[in-house]
Formats: structure tokens, sequence, C-alpha cells
């Protein structure tokens, strides 16, 4: 059973990283209009998705790799949209 749980967990890890990545390539290409947009949406979700169970941190607690890692994690147990990954993403690093 404990491998079982690993091999999960390596696949999660394997598969947001990669997500991670090709999100950042994301980011670099977009306007300022985009990030705006996201950061908007962003302040929108972050109450619905997070604020459920966390309380209201600044983004500057965490360095931006520190947020990647963190949203990808999260996204794998909240199961919630790529967009809305971005601009949850967005919003936690421009705070």
């Amino acid at each position: 059973m404990k491998k079982i749980f690993v091999a999960i967990a390596l696949a999660a890890l394997v598969i947001g990283s990669a997500g991670a990545r090709a999100s950042a390539q994301d980011q670099d290409n977009m306007t300022p209009a985009e990030h705006k947009r996201l950061f908007r949406e962003g302040a929108k979700l972050w109450p619905i998705y997070c604020n459920t169970c966390h309380n209201a941190r600044p983004g500057s607690e965490k360095a931006p790799y520190e947020w990647d890692m963190i949203i990808m994690h999260m996204r794998t147990l909240a199961n919630f949209p790529q967009e809305d990954t971005q601009a949850i993403l967005e919003y936690l690093k421009a705070r």
C-alpha cells in the first residue's frame, strides 16, 4: 500500500512540475493587460478556493518558485481548473 502511495505522489510531482514549467512560459508571454485580468480573477477566486482553509497572508511571504510548487500541490488536492490555477498564482505572486 505504501509503495502505491509513493508511486502516485511521484506521478503527481512529475505532472505538476511539467505544468508549472508550462505555466511559467505562458506567463512570460502575457501582456500587461493579461496580467491585470488574471490578477483580478485570482483575487475573486482566492476566497473561493483558498480562504475556506487558509488565512490570508501576503504573497510576499513566499518566493515565486515556492508559490509555483504550492499551487500545483493545492491544485491536485482541490482539483480546480488550470485557468483558475493561473489566475490564483498571478494574484499570489503580485501581492
